[in-house]
């Protein structure tokens, strides 16, 4: 039995196998929001209709980012993966209807997480309902942003400033809230092992923990130590359960024994209800195929299991993907099965009925004792880096290798996965059928509606109210000792009527800038294997023609941050003897071009998987025929087959998808598109290229 936990056995004494009543099921969402706010509403109200019970709100990349519609970063971008918010109007449009004194509200928000909150709480007030009632969860681990997500705005120690700021303040004004949600999601995602991802996540944890420590140390009551753990008890998780689902359930198991540990040892925390590990999940989208997506369903179910069986170890909090992730974005229909899956799930079987079905169990004891052993070195060797904000490029590095292996295995064969390395065999998919391809298509008129609706709110506003509210809120980011807390000046420029661009770009220009480590240069090179060493002989041969070595420009254009693909490509090249030119995310069509240029390239990798293909590939074409480049373009992402074709109209030599698995094969395909439009060597040894 974990630690804190006893049951009432009931039955004279007698251990009965059932609990005396059934549990609560958990909170029930999916994760929804796209367009505008105003049918990102209407969704959520169709959700709640169904039974949903929470709300769980995406936020397009411009607001995760911090830019506004009309900004050049935000083309292509607008209502794509997620709802665009850019002011207080745009908020309570989003909220209309919804009593936010009742609701439990998920925000997956980190890098404006503090301004989306005060977004929140003014809209809140503004329907009579106190900051002391709101409960919900903003994501705001920035850390993970920097390993795996990419939607960072600011420099680590100003990102770290803003939480402290955001965690301190909601303890005492919003003490239902979870400030922030420790994110081992993503890392799971970025290719983590169960031990990297206890590990990190919890070196993610002390980091922002003694951040916070930090900030309640100057409380000029001397509370600092007292309010300590009332935060550890508003610490949330948010945790990745793949498809190996019993080891998944030892991990969580494992996270909830060292947070405990952590509590009582490192913070001094002795109320049992602080030290609870709590956390929500999603179970994994990384294990989704395009191919045979109908897969996808037993897939979310069994690692739904990881999450739910086990009671000592049980979500408190679940958003499932749906089945067509790997596709595209889903559609109300989609999001209602995956809560459908829940319901069965919580209603239907037996799991609530039970007290911990895993207690005593050797085999999971046994699993808890390795992922713990494990966990807790990979822990002190972040340590020994300075803990986590230092070891961003150490543990960014280590994904990538760990991704590199798990690519690896199923390239292989030896990690199978059904319908796309295995029993490929198919019929066509119905659900796949119809013109759209079985997704949601938003609307291309959504950018240009966006665009027109925040000036209009700019035009309207009171301008010197802002203007003074944004002021205020640059002076006290400025102050050289930390200044007061930024959640009351962020409060006040969300009332004034300030937008999510202002906001963010006030905080720029105090904190400055800030490029996250690649972690290509701090992988290390992939152990010689025959496939490997054949590649490595193309390219030789190739380099041999061209007299010099090849070399390749991967570039992430937009503000997609899902950065594991293009990290894995440029892995790839470099292990196979090419020159890789990367430079990580959020670059301009006009960035990437001059690169091109300048470096000389003989062939340009283009990942993107919000959906913004559409948009910028065109954009990017014109940019690189504008500076005379004319190496060939290939491009990767989550691309419906639909829009294959206009690619390559657009002048793309070939479009990768989630099918096309086997990087090895790629990079061929790579070498030889290279080798077909590469002039040999000259007789004077001088290379000519298509380059430039």
């Amino acid at each position: 039995m974990l630690p804190g936990r006893a049951y009432n056995w009931g039955m004279s004494g007698d251990q009965s196998p059932r609990l005396p009543e059934r549990d609560r099921p958990w909170m029930m969402r999916t994760y929804a929001g796209h367009s505008t706010a105003k049918a990102s509403n209407e969704l959520y109200r169709r959700n709640l209709a169904k039974g949903q019970t929470g709300l769980s709100i995406a936020f397009d990349l411009p607001t995760q980012t911090g830019y506004d519609p009309d900004d050049e970063l935000a083309r292509g971008e607008v209502g794509k993966v997620g709802v665009p918010i850019s002011n207080r109007g745009d908020m309570a449009a989003l909220m209309e209807g919804i009593p936010l004194a009742e609701m439990n509200t998920s925000m997956t928000i980190n890098a404006t997480a503090a301004w989306l909150l005060a977004l929140y709480i003014v809209v809140a007030e503004e329907q009579g309902a106190s900051r002391q009632a709101l409960q919900g969860t903003t994501q705001n681990d920035i850390i993970k942003e920097f390993l795996a997500r990419g939607t960072y705005a600011f420099p680590p120690a100003a990102s770290m400033r803003l939480i402290a700021d955001m965690i301190a303040y909601t303890v005492e004004e919003v003490p239902k809230w979870n400030p922030i949600n420790i994110c081992s999601y993503h890392l799971q995602e970025a290719g983590a092992t169960p031990v990297q991802e206890i590990a990190y996540a919890l070196s993610n944890a002390i980091a922002v923990l003694d951040a916070v420590r930090e900030r309640l140390g100057r409380d000029p009551a001397g509370r600092g130590e007292e309010l300590m753990g009332r935060v550890f008890g508003r610490i949330s998780f948010f945790v990745n359960a793949g498809v190996r689902f019993v080891e998944e359930h030892a991990k969580l198991r494992a996270m909830s024994i060292l947070w405990e540990e952590l509590g009582r040892e490192r913070y001094g925390v002795q109320d049992h209800r602080d030290l609870r590990f709590r956390y929500g999940v999603q179970v994994n989208s990384l294990g989704l195929t395009e191919a045979q997506p109908e897969n996808n369903v037993q897939r979310i179910v069994l690692e739904a299991l990881a999450v739910t069986l086990g009671r000592d170890a049980r979500a408190r909090a679940i958003q499932l993907p749906a089945w067509n992730e790997a596709l595209g974005l889903p559609r109300p229909w989609d999001q209602q099965w995956s809560l459908r899956i829940q319901q069965v799930l919580a209603y239907e079987t037996d799991i609530l009925e039970y007290p911990d079905i895993f207690e005593g169990s050797k085999v999971m004891d046994g699993l808890v004792a390795e992922l713990l052993e494990g966990a807790r070195a990979e822990m002190a060797v972040v340590a020994e880096h300075g803990g986590a904000v230092e070891a961003v490029p150490y543990m960014k590095g280590a994904l990538v290798d760990s991704h590199r292996e798990r690519i690896r295995r199923i390239e292989s064969g030896e990690q199978v996965v059904v319908g796309q390395n295995r029993f490929t065999e198919s019929e066509d998919s119905p659900l796949t059928a119809d013109a759209k391809g079985g997704i949601l298509v938003v609307d291309p008129a959504v950018e240009a509606e966006q665009i027109e609706a925040v000036r209009r709110w700019r035009e309207h506003r009171d301008q010197e109210a802002v203007d003074a509210a944004l002021a205020a809120l640059a002076k006290a980011a400025g102050a050289e000792d930390g200044g007061d807390n930024l959640m009351e000046a962020t409060i006040a420029a969300a009332r004034a009527g300030a937008t999510t661009g202002e906001w963010a770009g006030t905080l720029r220009e105090v904190f400055g800038s800030y490029r996250a480590p690649t972690g290509v240069a701090d992988a290390v090179a992939a152990p010689p294997d025959e496939e490997l060493s054949e590649l490595r002989e193309e390219v030789a041969r190739l380099q041999e023609k061209l007299g010099r070595r090849p070399k390749i420009l991967v570039g992430k254009p937009g503000l997609d941050g899902h950065s594991n693909g293009a990290e894995q490509i440029a892995v790839r090249a470099r292990d196979a003897g090419m020159d890789v030119v990367y430079e990580g995310i959020r670059l301009t069509p006009a960035q990437i071009a001059a690169s091109a240029l300048q470096e000389g390239v003989h062939v340009i990798g283009l990942s993107i998987l919000s959906g913004s293909h559409r948009e910028l590939i065109p954009e990017v074409m014109g940019a690189l025929r504008e500076a005379g480049v004319s190496a060939p373009v290939v491009v990767g992402g989550i691309i419906p087959e639909q829009d294959v074709a206009p690619l390559r109209q657009a002048g793309v030599a070939a479009v990768y998808t989630p099918k096309d698995f086997d990087i090895t094969r790629i990079m061929r395909d790579i070498v030889a598109l290279v080798d077909d439009g590469a002039e040999p060597v000259a007789a004077s040894g001088s290379a000519a290229h298509g380059a430039a």
